[in-house]
This record gives structure tokens, sequence and C-alpha cells, in this order.
């Protein structure tokens, strides 16, 4: 039987197809909980494979997002302290990738999720690119530095959530995270609108004005690239099995190219001279260990969009909180920042809600399952994603 053949409509109770013949009674029953072998195997939106509901993931992603917005204060203060925001995102991704390193001493599971990475490398169901997340991670560190603490973690934070929100629908139409293939419906197309919106009316208070116009608009492209990170690293954490390996994997590569970059940098305009002796101008390594571990996680449950969307709240709030109670250089929050960010959290409401009653068609359970469990042979239709999607967000094939 085709994936298109079982639909609400036509296996609704009392409806019939025009070429279906009635069952015979006294024929034997076969059983229907098992799906074809050659069909797609699918379960509920709301519940991963490994069993996290879809609200622990979204709910973690929004702390994940306060903690993105806490650091690029931390980030945003180190730089301006050091007067070089390369050395401040070496120092950030360094502490972290030293943690890091001391967390895989004491925990085998990350360590074997390297042998796991490996043998996917060499299967072709992880591509090499793949391992690169850390190089999207160094570049939005290194604009938390360059521009952070210039404009302000709101008006960053608004355009990092531009960024993230487009990303999120490119990455999950083309089906690049764990979570496979997420069609573009009109309500996730309306809320990357409005995200746009919500960016433009908060530039318009600064065109011409004391922020930099560019220093607004490098944030759109870390966001874009945190979205494309949040993706890869998802797929090298179910190639591992571990949180650990895939955090540690990009911790690495952003580590290296910072390290590159500080160097090339320093050796032309010359050294810092002296490091602050604040310590939690030192806690940004930390904070992002945090955050891309978590963010690793829930991808594979609820896409890339939804993490960047979900993770919008949180980042907007800390951030509006951050300038309203703790300004940097004389930044106020006007109305602008203020309007730009709530109509970014509307773009979240309109992009992650269901519009649309959805329907399930679930296969009849065996003898003595839970008839409301996620059987592997239900199909979903009507989703907020507007089809099906993969068995427990499964990536999507790529020939491999």
């Amino acid at each position: 039987m085709s994936e298109d053949a079982l639909t609400p409509e036509s296996t609704a109770p009392g409806s019939s197809a025009p070429d279906a013949a009635a069952p015979d009674a006294s024929a034997p029953t076969a059983p229907t909980a098992q799906a074809s072998p050659t069909a797609t195997e699918h379960r509920h939106a709301h519940v991963e494979a490994g069993g996290m509901p879809a609200w622990v993931a979204i709910a973690l992603a929004a702390i994940g997002g306060a903690l993105t917005a806490v650091q690029s204060r931390v980030n945003g203060q180190l730089s301006a302290s050091i007067g070089d925001a390369y050395t401040a995102a070496v120092i950030s991704f360094g502490s972290g990738l030293l943690i890091l390193l001391v967390a895989l001493a004491v925990w085998r599971p990350g360590r074997t999720g390297f042998r796991n990475v490996a043998t996917e490398l060499r299967a072709g169901r992880l591509h090499w690119w793949m391992l690169l997340g850390g190089v999207a991670g160094a570049w939005f560190v290194a604009t938390q530095g360059l521009s952070a603490g210039v404009i302000g973690v709101a008006l960053f934070t608004v355009s990092i959530v531009a960024g993230q929100t487009v990303g999120g629908v490119v990455f999950d139409l083309i089906g690049l995270g764990p979570a496979g293939r997420r069609p573009l419906t009109a309500p996730r197309a309306i809320g990357a609108l409005l995200a746009l919106g919500a960016v433009t009316w908060t530039l318009s208070s600064e065109i011409g004005g004391a922020a930099p116009v560019l220093l607004v608009l490098l944030p759109f492209t870390a966001g874009f690239g945190s979205a494309w990170q949040q993706a890869v690293n998802g797929r090298v954490r179910v190639a591992a099995s571990s949180a650990l390996t895939s955090t540690l994997v990009n911790f690495t590569v952003g580590t290296a190219v910072l390290v590159v970059v500080m160097v090339v940098h320093s050796s032309s305009v010359g050294w810092p001279t002296s490091l602050p002796a604040e310590a939690w101008l030192y806690t940004g390594g930390l904070i992002g260990c945090i955050f891309i571990a978590v963010q690793a996680v829930v991808v594979r449950v609820i896409g890339v969009l939804v993490l960047a969307l979900a993770g919008v709240a949180g980042q907007l709030t800390a951030a509006l909180a951050l300038d309203l109670l703790v300004p940097v250089g004389g930044q106020t929050v006007d109305v602008a920042t203020i309007g730009g960010a709530a109509l970014a959290l509307v773009a979240v409401i309109v992009a992650s809600t269901r519009w649309t009653r959805s329907r399930h068609v679930v296969a009849p359970s065996a003898p003595g399952a839970d008839a409301t469990s996620d059987a592997p042979g239900a199909v979903r239709a009507g989703s907020d994603a507007g089809g099906t999607e993969p068995a427990g967000g499964g990536p999507v094939s790529r020939g491999s």
C-alpha cells in the first residue's frame, strides 16, 4: 500500500473507497499493527523517538535561548575590556573546549561517541562537512564581541532572531537536520516574514543613529549560520549517540578557526596588553557548552525552525531584561527596539502554533498494547508541518 493511500478520509468510520470490496467476515483477519516493510513509519510530531515530549524540548530550547543572550552580554563585555573581539572569542571558545575535555576524560560514552561518528562517516550516513558546525559557532561568538557590546543585547538578539528564523525555514525545508524535511507551510512563512519585519522596525530607529548598521546586520548572518550549526550538530549527536561528543566536535572546530583568525589579526594590529580580573567575564565558554549541548539534543525532537523560535522567547526575555536593568555603553531600549522584540514574539507564535485541527490515523495496537501510544505504524495527517514526517524525527535518507 502506498503512503498516500492511508489518509483520514479513506479510513474514517463509515466511509468507503469506490473500488474497495467489503471485507469477508469469514476470512482470517491479518494483523494490522505491522506496517509494510516498504512503508515509511511515522510517529506523532509531539514525541521524539527517545520519548522526550515536545513541550520539554521547547522549554529546554527557551532556556538555551536565555543563555545565548547572557553569553552575548558576557562576551561583549569581555571584548570591550580586552579591546579585541577575536581574542575574546578565543577565550570564550577555548575555555569551553577545556571544560569539555575534562568531561570527556571522565565520561566514557563521550569517548565511545567518536568511534560511532567514525563508523557513520565510513558508511556515508554522515558527511564530513557536518562536523564543521563549530565554524558557524565561531562566527556567532565573534559577532557577539564585535557588535553586542556596542548596539546592546536586545538589538543584537532581534537581528539574531531573524537570521535563525529564516535559516530554520530553509534547513527544515531541505531536511538538513535530524528531524528530516518539514514543509514550508503558510504559518511558517508568515512567521519568517514577521521576524524580518521585526528587524526592519528595530533598524528604523538606528539608521543614521549611534549604532552602525553593519554591526546590526552582522548578527543576522550569525543567526542564519546558527540555524545551520544546530542542524548539523544534531546530525552529529544522533550519529555519536552522545551530546558530549557533538558539543566537543563543535568547540574543537570553532576554537581552531578562531585561533587562526586571532593570530592573523593580532599580528597586524598588536596583541592585547592586559586581561580583565572579573571572573564572570570568563564564563562565556561554560554557558556555550550548556546551550550547544541542549540544542544538539532537542533539535531531533522539534526541528530546526521550532528550535530557533522556541529559543527566541528565552533570548528576548533575557536580552530585554539585561538592557533594561544593566545597560552597556549608555545604550537604552527605545520604542522601536521593544516593538521589534514584540513583533518577533508574534512571529514565534504564528510559526509554531498549529492553526488547523490535526487528525491522526493510528494503526490498531497489538493485543495488550496501549491504544493511545505512538505506534510505529501510525501515520499522521494534517500536521502543523503540512504533511507526514519521518519516524521519531529520524533523518531523511540521502542515498547512503
